[in-house]
């Protein structure tokens, strides 16, 4: 038994696709399909109504034709290609014209089943369509189930034609079966197609060799699928030995059941008789035969390059695809594999291949990032943003990344790496995950010379609720970017709330040779023991440095006196003497070196590393 639902769905979509005419600025509402409840082990079919859309534009009367369908359904069924009777084209059409009211669906039925017959499937659609519109109850008759089904498989609709064929009137007609045979073979359901044949074989055994290869090729193809070899040869020995295409399926399970003289010959008869796409397919089978053998030509990659350049779409390119794909696996070929394996996946969906092709691809990427990969790290880079949207999902992919980001910027490829974070940032990271990632970006453009994208990447992802600490480090990092765009007053502002804020004003003040700033922030103050870190001898000498770039001798001189004691045991100690002597006595060379002798170690911490890379600047702030 085949189930109502089927013919139900198609007849609720077609009726919701096929309302005569539409108001402007107005949506008909379509009737709602047949909805099933199931209450224990059986299942009841409702009808829900669904109010009329009124409209101020007059909508197709009912008809008022006299029934056909009862008529039509004491009829003897189609069982057989005979049943498309065909008329003359003056037939058809003067049937259609001189018809009366009475007779007019009997007209429209006779001009619906030559066109089919004729292979006319547009033409046949049409009359179909307008037959049930005058009489939806015409659904129900098996009949025009078949033609509607026949329709639609000519018309390569192979899901709507496998539902209208699919209803339990049309089970065990082989016409109807040989239809849904060709039908599921074309929409990709190799294995329920072939369970077709037997119950098709008294209708193509009543077809001619055209019109019954029109039904088996598809057929053929669907066993090539299920690499059923012994099927192809059984299912296409009725059609001539001169047909191209059936050549071509016969070539290619000859080889497969390893008759490789039987396979060649089909192949080249099929290369010489067939048309341009036969001639690219028997050659794409020969290197498909001896891969399969292992037996790979040397030219192959060659070969398999020219067919994918002069043929584009369709089963020869993706097939040319998954061999080139198949063979640089083979080869180690990091990037072929991406080429052929990243275009069969976008363009024609992995195929058949995709469950395994989408993980193969993915370790293909984690080869390419992994630490022992020879190729030069922008090569690597360069290549993994092309192929980026094939990197393995969620915290693997994001580490391998991040991994990699690492080793550019050990490099010094701080644009490359700050690219390749910030797709992670905008495409792959959502909420809060963004807050330490977008202040890493931020940080990377910086060094790269690109403050105006690390405060566009701050910006972007500014909405997002992040706790203290997180909106602290992205406050600092903007500080930076902000100051090397020019905007010194809004970096203050930025760090007003940041704990360690006026250790990087500090720091913004000393790298911009803003003296009177850096003497106006605070006088440095030690605390704690006499012994002085690094990072407080460096504030203080570079105090020093301000006052005496001013002249405050006084100033100067109050500083000797606090800090002398506590300089005279460090190494440093020369250096203090130097910048606290008498303003007279220290010339411009004296300056140099006690600033050189300096310690590196910088009260701002990390964000100094940040400010460093921009060049140093005067002048007070803008």
């Amino acid at each position: 038994m085949r189930p109502l639902s089927a013919l139900a769905a198609l007849t609720a979509s077609m009726a919701a696709t096929s309302a005569p005419f539409a108001v402007a600025g107005e949506t008909p509402t379509a009737a709602a399909p047949a909805q099933a409840s199931s209450s224990g082990a059986g299942a009841v079919f409702s009808v829900v109504t669904v109010p009329v859309v009124k409209s101020v534009l007059p909508l197709r009367p009912a008809s008022t034709l006299p029934a056909f369908a009862a008529e039509f359904s004491n009829l003897a069924t189609i069982t057989r290609p005979g049943g498309w009777t065909i008329l003359s084209h003056e037939a058809a059409w003067a049937g259609l014209i001189k018809a009366s009211p009475a007779n007019r669906q009997a007209a429209r039925w006779a001009y619906a089943r030559s066109q089919i017959g004729l292979g006319r499937a547009a033409e046949a659609l049409g009359v179909i369509e307008v037959m049930r519109q005058d009489e939806p109850d015409i659904l129900l008759v098996p009949s025009f189930q078949l033609a509607l089904g026949a329709s639609l498989t000519l018309l390569h609709r192979s899901p709507a034609a496998v539902a209208a064929l699919s209803g339990d009137a049309l089970a065990n007609n082989p016409e109807a079966c040989a239809w849904l045979m060709r039908a599921l073979a074309e929409s990709n359901q190799a294995a329920s197609g072939l369970r077709q044949v037997r119950c098709a074989i008294p209708a193509l055994n009543a077809r001619k060799d055209a019109a019954r290869a029109a039904f088996l090729l598809p057929l053929a193809q669907s066993a090539a699928v299920l690499a059923r070899p012994a099927t192809i040869v059984q299912l296409l020995r009725t059609l001539p030995e001169s047909d191209p295409a059936a050549n071509l399926l016969r070539g290619r399970a000859a080889l497969a059941q390893g008759q490789l003289a039987a396979g060649r010959l089909l192949l080249g008869r099929a290369a010489r008789t067939g048309n341009r796409e036969q001639r690219l397919d028997a050659e794409l089978s020969l290197l498909e035969g001896a891969v399969a053998r292992g037996a790979v030509p040397r030219d192959a990659v060659a070969k398999l390059r020219r067919i994918r350049y002069v043929w584009r779409g369709g089963d020869i390119e993706a097939r040319a695809l998954l061999l080139s794909y198949r063979l640089a696996r083979q080869t180690h070929d990091l990037r072929a594999t991406l080429d052929a394996g990243a275009t069969l996946f976008r363009y024609f969906g992995g195929g058949n291949d995709l469950p395994t092709l989408v993980p193969e691809l993915q370790a293909t990427i984690a080869d390419v990032l992994a630490p022992d990969n020879p190729m030069p790290l922008d090569q690597i880079a360069g290549l993994y943003w092309d192929y980026r949207d094939l990197s393995p999902a969620a915290a693997a992919g994001d580490l391998l990344v991040s991994q990699f980001a690492d080793r550019l910027q050990a490099a010094g490829l701080y644009a490359r790496a700050a690219e390749l974070l910030e797709h992670q940032l905008l495409v792959r990271t959502k909420d809060i995950a963004q807050g330490p990632l977008s202040a890493r970006v931020a940080s990377l453009f910086i060094l790269a010379g690109q403050p105006e994208r690390a405060l566009a990447a701050i910006r972007a992802t500014e909405a997002n609720a992040y706790p203290d600490t997180m909106l602290w480090d992205r406050h600092r990092v903007e500080a930076v970017a902000l100051d090397q765009l020019g905007r010194t007053n809004e970096a203050m502002a930025v760090l007003q709330d940041v704990p360690d804020g006026p250790a990087i004003r500090d720091e913004i003040y000393w790298k911009r040779r803003n003296w009177s700033a850096l003497i106006a922030a605070a006088e440095p103050t030690l605390t704690g023991s006499e012994t002085m870190s690094e990072v407080m001898q460096a504030v203080i000498l570079r105090y020093a440095i301000a006052l005496a770039m001013l002249g405050r001798e006084e100033a100067l001189a109050r500083l000797h006196d606090r800090y002398n004691a506590a300089f005279a045991k460090l190494p440093t100690a020369a250096t203090f003497e130097a910048l606290t002597a008498a303003i007279g006595t220290i010339d411009p060379a004296t300056v140099s070196a006690a600033m050189a002798a300096i310690p590196s170690a910088s009260p701002a911490g990390d964000i100094a590393d940040l400010l460093d890379a921009a060049p140093a600047r005067s002048g007070p702030p803008g």
